[in-house]
């Protein structure tokens, strides 16, 4: 019987490049699962022979009709999540129910998989909180979440390694921090800033409140989270905590310019104290990469030639 992996988000953005990875670079078969909300779309993945959509909200459990249509499957990559931090903010609710009980349906149905071989738990580096200035959280930091998109990814997280200690499921948790890309939803700030500086409209800079220092995060390309994936799926991938992690830390005013510089367009800009105007945002996050660079991987390309290649194809 064919190799076959369940992805849950699969029309999302991260979800259909890991999509996309898997059919490139093996001969296994997919099964989507996806609801197709807002930041969802089935024109992310060309029709495969090797590729079956399902359409299932994951709030409500995978009932026995839905297992059958999903059949058997040896790998588990669970991508599905509500990710908005300001909406997060607004209504913590819809989170708790698509992060942790959405996590809780997926990991029921992977207790009911007789040889399932891995399930990869996609978390957040937000789930330790704001790093400050030359601190790198490894995998085993403590949480400390800010926001409630953050805490409900730390309950489905925890509940990933109470499913591992008790029921043997073969476990692994990434940790991931900014991902971009094409295809990306444009609220985010990559998207955006290409958009509007394209179109000469002033970009709004995460600053502190001094509106001095601007925010900072290591920005990572979704084609290289895509391979991290398929390499912790292989044999170095143990039932342990992975940080996926970008190669260059970056403030958003020195992003935002390398982007301008790459369009050759003027930087229109303001630094604006999001942390103050918008609780929850934290100004600088910031993991350690080195359990995963000690393995064999880090990202092939630096983030200017990944935004160059983004931007001119």
């Amino acid at each position: 019987m064919p190799t076959r992996a369940l992805v849950t988000g699969a029309a999302g953005f991260v979800g259909s490049f890991i999509v996309k990875k898997i059919i490139e670079t093996t001969d296994w078969e997919v099964v989507g699962l996806e609801r197709l909300s807002y930041s969802g779309s089935l024109d992310r993945l060309k029709p495969h022979p090797r590729y079956k959509s399902i359409l299932h909200n994951l709030q409500s459990d995978v009932n026995d009709h839905v297992a059958k249509e999903i059949g058997y499957v040896d790998y588990i990559i669970h991508v599905a999540a509500n990710s908005h931090v300001d909406r997060s903010i607004e209504n913590p609710r819809q989170f708790v129910l698509d992060n942790v009980l959405g996590t809780c349906n997926i990991l029921e149905f992977a207790r009911s998989l007789p040889n399932l071989i891995k399930f990869i738990y996609f978390s957040t580096d937000e789930v330790f909180g704001p790093a400050d200035v030359g601190v790198f959280f490894d995998e085993d930091a403590r949480y400390n979440s800010t926001n409630p998109y953050s805490a409900t990814k730390a309950g489905g997280e925890e509940l990933a390694v109470a499913y591992r200690n008790t029921y043997k499921i073969p476990i692994i948790i990434t940790h991931t921090m900014n991902i971009f890309g094409e295809s990306q939803h444009p609220e985010k700030f990559i998207p955006k800033c290409i958009n509007k500086i394209s179109n000469g409209e002033t970009i709004e800079i995460h600053s502190d409140s001094s509106r001095t220092v601007a925010g900072s995060r290591f920005y990572i390309h979704v084609d290289d989270v895509a391979e991290a994936i398929m390499f912790l799926l292989g044999p170095a991938g143990k039932f342990e905590k992975y940080n996926i992690v970008g190669k260059q830390e970056i403030n958003n005013y020195d992003l935002a310019k390398m982007i301008s510089e790459l369009l050759n367009k003027p930087l229109n800009y303001e630094f604006v104290d999001f942390h103050s105007s918008r609780p929850g945002h934290d100004l600088r996050y910031a993991l350690s990469g080195k359990k995963m660079k000690d393995l064999g991987w880090e990202p092939k390309y630096e983030l200017k030639e990944r935004l160059s290649m983004m931007i001119n194809g």
